[in-house]
Parts: C-alpha cells; structure tokens; sequence
C-alpha cells in the first residue's frame, strides 16, 4: 500500500503581503500529477491546511477543488485530513458530508468520549490500514483531565487503537500535529511552540505498534530523534526567507503486512525562488544596488527580493536607489532588514533587526537600540512611565499576534 504524506500547506497565507494563490495552485498541480505518476493509495494531509482559521474564500476554493481533482484524476485514491492549530475544527468538519463522497476523512477534534471516531479504516488489495487521526489537541479536547498534554496524547492514540480491530498484518498509521522534542525549528517562520502549556513532546508518546507517524506543524522536513518511521514532511513551500535553502518535499511511504517498507522523498519544485541580498556581510548601498541590478530578468519563475542593509547608511534616498536597480526585474519587494555591528566579548556580531518580527524583541531592548540609533535621545528622555508605558504597548503587540496563529 502506497502512501503520500504531507502537510502544513498553509493555504491562504501572504508571504510579506503578496498573495501566493498562484504558487499554492502549482504546489497543488504538481501534487496531483504525483498522486496519479506515483500510483498512491492513500494520501495523509497532517493538519495546517489553512494558514488561518477564517480563511479567504479563494483557499478553501482551492482546497475543495483540489479534492475533486484528485478523485477525478485519481478514482480509486482515498484521503485523510486532520486539523492542526491554523485550521479551525469546526470550519473544515462543517463540509465532512461533502468530502466524504470524494472518499475524504475530516477530523476536527479528537473526542475523549468516542476514540474511535478518530480512527479510519481502508482495505485495499488485500492490506488493511489503520489511521490513528489525531487532530492538534485543544485545551477542550482533553478538559476535565488533570494530566500533562503529553500524557494526553499519549492516552489518545492508546484509547484509538483500544477501540480497534486490528491484527500482525494490519498496517498502523498515526498522525498528527504537534511539536516532537528534538525535532528542528525554522528559524523565522516559527514562533516558539508552546502547546497544551508543554513546550514539546517526547517520540515515546507514539503507539509502539505504528509503522509509520506522519506528523505535521513544524516547517522542516525531518525525522524524530533519529527514528526514520517517525517524520515530519514540512511544508511545500518556503514559510520565510530563512528557508530558501531547503528541500520542501513530500514523503511517499510503502507499508505491507504490517511492516514499513521504505520512504521516500519527492521534492517539490520552488514555485518561487527567493533572494537575499547580500548573502554574506553587508556592504555598501552602491554595491548592493549593483548586485540587484546584476539579478537575471527572469519573465518565467518570478521570486522575491529581500535585502540587508547597514544600520550606518544614512542615504536618504536608499529606497529609491533599490528600487531604480530592481527595475525591470520580475521581483516582488519583501523589505529590508537593517543590520548593525555590535562589540561584545571582544568580537563583532550580527544582528538582524526585522521589525516586522516585533515578538521576537523585547521591550527593554527596543529601547536600548533607539537610544544606539538616535543620538538626539539620552537615557533621561526615557523616564520610568515612558518605559511602561512602552512595554505595556509592545504585551499588546505580542498579544495581537498570538491571537492571529
């Protein structure tokens, strides 16, 4: 039995404020051309199907055609989904009855009470496959327990599989969507992972009888503390400026009797390539612009374009001098992050001042680099009301985007 696992598509979402409809529409073409080559049984989408839990009409249009494409393309094909934490439960089990004619599972919420509503079943060729679906548990799929979260999890796929027929030969699947201790973070596209009020979980928490854990939420393609049947396939695309060097892949997975048989890889085209300018130490505006002048013109795969600029640069027309040299360029502008040289330990460090990332700084600091970078300001003109005022102001900030994911 062959299956195809992905995740964390994210549909919806703007990169830097540009639509990607049109590169989520290649992602989702390119896959159905796989399902169809790679003759897959069944394919696994581990949750993050939306990039936010109200989506725009034209990313759950896209999702429900992409179903009724891949059934067409693809008539024997059968799919699971699972809700991860960008995904409203409610939202995608509303169209479950629709789905399910197009031989599509939808599993919003893990049901304490009913385990085996979470468990789905599919005989083919002769192979049984159990799929253990746990969806990202929320603070209410698991209340009225005193237990740690991991634990919860833990208790889940055991209630699951309690709740099962299944025999030597039967191909066990879990899912799900969740932080795995010692698995890598993306750098950028990643805030720190804080669910169920544990920071992470470990690999034990999976079921012993599964052959293969098709996980989803963190961005990189990667297996769990070394163990090559437990993986996260990441996302199909580039979630920030930091991954522009990865291989965004799916993972094309064979099981029979009961037994993993291999995984496998399929990389994913870049629908964009993304540009970082310069890639290593800063340099002067003049050199920067002819680096961006010396981009190819590219008609065909369009990319974005984000540069590096020194905190030092005090031309007043920099902007207009980047944009000048990007003329004619098929680029889409992602902004400029301003880097300063600091001495400590008797060496110099970089460091990247994205305001754009404004979670990732902290009150105390932001006033201390405008204090560097304004030398009209003293410590003076910062009294104690100002100061809390400002750091009640950058909680609030914090607040806003915890709520957004």
């Amino acid at each position: 039995m062959r299956l195809l696992h992905t995740s964390d598509w994210h549909l919806g979402q703007l990169f830097y404020e540009h639509e990607r409809i049109d590169e989520h529409q290649a992602f989702l073409s390119w896959l159905l051309t796989q399902l169809r080559e790679q003759d897959v049984d069944i394919l696994l989408i581990s949750g993050d199907i939306y990039h936010t839990a109200t989506p725009p009409s034209q990313a759950e249009k896209q999702f429900y055609q992409f179903i009724e494409a891949a059934k067409s393309a693809c008539p024997e094909l059968e799919i699971v989904v699972i809700a991860g934490n960008h995904d409203s439960a409610k939202r995608i089990t509303t169209a479950q009855p629709l789905l399910a004619q197009f031989d599509t599972q939808v599993i919003g919420h893990f049901q304490q009470q009913a385990p085996e509503l979470s468990a789905v079943n599919i005989t083919k060729n002769g192979q049984h496959c159990l799929i253990l679906a746990l969806p990202y548990l929320r603070a209410c799929d698991i209340a009225g327990t005193s237990q740690s979260y991991s634990v919860s999890v833990q208790q889940a796929y055991s209630d699951m599989l309690a709740n099962s027929e299944f025999d030597a030969n039967t191909n066990i699947i879990a899912m799900g969507h969740l932080h795995a201790r010692g698995a890598a973070v993306s750098e950028d596209s990643e805030r720190a992972l804080v669910i169920g009020g544990e920071d992470a979980i470990g690999a034990d928490v999976f079921p012993k009888e599964a052959n293969y854990v098709a996980l989803g939420h963190l961005h990189k393609a990667q297996s769990v503390n070394g163990q090559d049947h437990i993986r996260y396939s990441g996302t199909p695309f580039a979630m920030s400026f930091s991954e522009r060097n990865y291989r965004h892949q799916c993972l094309l997975v064979e099981v029979a009797n009961g037994a993993l048989q291999s995984v496998n890889p399929l990389y994913i085209p870049a629908f964009r390539k993304l540009h970082l300018l310069p890639e290593g130490d800063v340099v002067p505006l003049k050199e920067l612009c002819e680096q961006l002048s010396a981009l190819p013109d590219d008609n065909v795969q369009p990319g974005y374009i984000r540069v590096r600029l020194s905190s030092k640069e005090l031309s007043p027309d920099f902007r207009e001098q980047i944009d000048s040299a990007l003329t004619g360029k098929n680029m889409l502008f992602c902004g400029i992050e301003r880097v300063r040289t600091q001495q400590q330990s008797r060496q110099e460090e970089i460091e990247l001042q994205d305001l754009t990332q404004l979670e990732r700084l902290n009150a105390e600091h932001l006033l201390s680099v405008a204090l560097e970078e304004h030398a009209e300001l003293s410590e003076e003109d910062l009294n104690d009301e100002i100061k809390t005022l400002f750091s009640q102001l950058v909680a609030d900030v914090e607040q806003e985007l915890s709520h957004e994911d």
